[in-house]
């Protein structure tokens, strides 16, 4: 059942100013239980109708009545706002908790927002060295999709984390899948981000009930995509008279073949090309993303393709990698111009070199997550699948194994 909540304004008579002016009081009342403070607003005693709680207008009264009527018209509609905010949050709110919200004395430096600001500040320090700008952004998205959340469900901008439960945190989703329209993984790892920071404020020393204590996180089985060799040499084998387009395929091509990210390859120095202890040329570098090693043995292809740009760039720059966004653009131009049907982004070619050049031609996943610079094993297994073919492959070497054990045997039996 829905409290009671009331808001009256009274004067406060028994201490005048020296202009006859009285102070004017609000109480705010809930189920019974009020509590009373100044409105920090005066008004003369004659001026102020009682049975209304407001001043009085009209005919022989003074025209800024009016306007003192419209303050306290916005001060109960505040006192509202955070009435109505406390109930939502909390299932109630208190006379002193929404006088303390109105007056401004909740614990500022201990809400939401103002905590994620400040690890996002911290974060923003460490782009170029630990951290990422992409990273960065979308820890500041997170934040401004938290206050937009916050506008529209609580109608306020900031709540003190101390008053976040595992209801706001469910409502916060489905905002981002309903109000945003985001599929439910890209959602999760939104929420993801806002438990980091929650984890930070926990750091810091705030004491608080965990809101992701209970809170479970469901992501969605993917499947990322890979190209096929047949694919990948249609791309390879095709010749674009457009420079833009035969430079994006040469990027693509040696993403396929080396499994370097985007922002790798954007990093990649002649300093990266090292002889390695087996006599042979290797790429040898460290992950923006994770500063984890990346050392790759240089196949024959990608070689050839920083050979026909050495020379050629500035900067030290080995290949001439272009935007992100604008690659992406021109690798839907080029699958259509290949005839192959399927959504290719620049982030499928690590995908395609540790699922296509990689396990299906039997490079152990070990290997694999050596090479694309992962710590975990389980991060391999969602870019590299055993494919039926790498599975056929295997039963067939096994099924030779076992037809000459066989066959051994049976020439034993013959010889006795």
């Amino acid at each position: 059942m829905k409290s009671t909540f009331r808001i009256l304004f009274y004067l406060k008579k028994n201490e005048p100013k020296k202009n006859g002016h009285v102070t004017i009081m609000i109480r705010v009342t809930v189920d019974g239980s009020n509590t009373q403070f100044s409105s920090k607003l005066d008004i003369h005693p004659d001026d102020w109708d009682v049975s209304k709680g407001q001043a009085k207008t009209g005919k022989g009264y003074r025209a800024k009545n009016s306007a003192l009527n419209r303050l306290l018209e916005s001060i109960k509609s505040e006192l509202t706002v955070h009435y109505n905010r406390l109930l939502n949050v909390k299932g109630y709110a208190l006379p002193e908790q929404i006088r303390n919200a109105f007056l401004g004395l909740e614990e500022k430096e201990k809400t939401l927002v103002t905590y994620f600001s400040q690890f996002n500040g911290q974060y923003k320090q460490k782009v170029g060295t630990t951290a990422t700008q992409k990273t960065y952004s979308r820890y500041e998205l997170t934040k401004q999709r938290l206050i937009d959340f916050m506008k529209g469900k609580y109608h306020v901008s900031d709540m003190p984390v101390r008053e976040l439960n595992t209801v706001f945190i469910e409502n916060f989703y489905l905002y981002l899948r309903n109000a945003c329209g985001i599929n439910n993984n890209t959602a999760m790892k939104f929420v993801q981000r806002f438990r980091t920071v929650l984890s930070y404020a926990r750091n810091t020393g705030l004491d608080f009930i965990d809101p992701f204590a209970n809170y479970k996180f469901n992501f969605d089985r993917v499947d990322r995509g890979y190209l096929e060799q047949a694919e990948i040499d249609k791309i390879y084998n095709k010749a674009f008279a457009s420079k833009r387009l035969e430079q994006v395929k040469d990027m693509f091509i040696f993403s396929c073949y080396t499994g370097l990210s985007y922002i790798d390859l954007c990093n990649l120095t002649a300093e990266n090309i090292r002889t390695g202890f087996d006599g042979r040329l290797w790429i040898m570098t460290k992950r923006e993303k994770t500063g984890i090693d990346s050392n790759i043995p240089l196949l024959e292809i990608p070689r050839q393709i920083l050979e026909k740009y050495e020379g050629k760039l500035k900067d030290g720059k080995l290949l001439p990698v272009i935007s992100n966004q604008k690659m992406n653009d021109y690798l839907i131009e080029i699958a259509a111009l290949c005839g192959i049907d399927k959504h290719i982004t620049f982030h499928l070619a690590r995908h395609t070199f540790a699922t296509e050049i990689c396990i299906t031609q039997g490079v152990p996943i070990e290997s694999v997550s050596k090479m694309l610079g992962h710590t975990n094993i389980k991060t391999t297994q969602i870019y590299a699948r055993v494919v039926d073919r790498k599975v056929s492959h295997d039963m067939s070497v096994l099924e030779r194994k076992i037809n000459s054990r066989k066959r051994q045997q049976e020439t034993v039996v013959v010889n006795l």
